[in-house]
């Protein structure tokens, strides 16, 4: 059994407000009485791509000095900017190229998937990224699950604000999953709403945002609830391939 648990959505900025945000979260997750396997953080973990922002993300989620109680897997979204991102993030050289990585975990692989366009809102993941995913999972061993995370929703969630920014050419990632049946699921953030729905015959589970929460259209004509409890979500990955999600709030 795989057990994830996942925020998104940070958008730190370098107010005390995005800090304390994130730090409520982080401090959650640090002191759980049982540590999950791995933290994944979906994206738009930097508000405006500084690296002085992304040096803060690495400082709350221990990334250099490694105080993290568990690995912390990340992905970039529409807010993220490559280049700091993998030199203050990361600690790789800085480079302009999707970031795409994956972390063999006991119960499943998660392939991080880069579905940032540089100067874009909205998505995609890219021939490069996938032909990348391609060769990922055909390198695993036989019968291990496998899990994608990044940023766009694959699919309209029903509030024209992250449906103007949608993933682009979902069919070429419908292709992709039709000939990849150990690919159990996907993970996604940008809508800044907990949500659950389906792609291509898979589930598609989105994160919750942990700056604010998106209002729907009949909860009220404001759009972000900046009042809403942060949120973060656990799935669970179990050994006949099933994806659960419970969500949750930190008050």
């Amino acid at each position: 059994m795989l057990v994830l648990a996942h925020i998104s959505d940070l958008h730190l900025d370098g107010t005390a407000r995005a800090t304390e945000r994130a730090r409520r979260v982080r401090d959650r997750l640090w002191e759980l009485p049982a540590a999950p396997d791995a933290l994944l953080v979906t994206g738009d973990i930097a508000d405006h791509g500084a690296e002085s922002e992304y040096e803060e993300a690495a400082r709350l989620l221990g990334l250099r000095d490694g105080t993290a109680p568990f690995p912390v897997l990340t992905c970039p979204g529409n807010h993220d900017s490559r280049a700091p991102y993998r030199k203050a993030l990361l600690g790789e050289p800085a480079a302009d190229g999707p970031v795409n990585s994956v972390r063999v975990l006991d119960g499943g692989a998660v392939l991080m998937c880069d579905s940032s366009i540089p100067g874009h809102d909205d998505g995609e993941l890219d021939e490069e990224t996938c032909a990348w995913i391609e060769s990922v999972l055909d390198g695993l061993d036989d019968g291990l699950p496998a899990l994608l995370a990044f940023h766009h929703p694959p699919v309209p969630l029903h509030h024209p604000l992250p449906d103007s920014y949608p993933l682009r050419s979902p069919d070429r990632l419908a292709a992709l999953l039709a000939r990849r049946p150990r690919i159990a699921g996907l993970i996604t953030g940008h809508a800044h709403t907990p949500a659950a729905t389906t792609f291509a015959g898979r589930p598609v589970l989105v994160g919750p945002g942990v700056t604010w929460t998106l209002r729907l259209p009949w909860e009220g004509e404001q759009i972000a609830d900046r009042d809403a409890p942060v949120g973060l979500a656990f799935h669970i990955l179990d050994d006949e391939g099933r994806l659960t999600t419970h969500f949750r709030v930190v008050t």
